[in-house]
């Protein structure tokens, strides 16, 4: 089974406010979340998916074609 992050481990990771999350999880931006009753959970493996799909390698816009 994966580990799952709380909201707050998860942003103490990531550097981020923990209202950010809740912004992300509003707007589906961030990664996928999982609800375990009323709590909010991250599983590890989401998170690595969610960094992987927005790793960049540069600022500028993608050339086109």
């Amino acid at each position: 089974m994966d580990d799952l992050f709380e909201d707050h481990t998860l942003a103490e990771i990531l550097n981020v406010p923990v209202g950010t999350l809740a912004n992300w999880r509003y707007q589906g931006k961030g990664p996928r979340f999982v609800k375990v009753g009323r709590h909010v959970r991250y599983r590890r493996s989401d998170v690595e998916a969610w960094l992987e799909r927005n790793a960049r390698e540069s600022t500028a816009a993608a050339a086109p074609g």
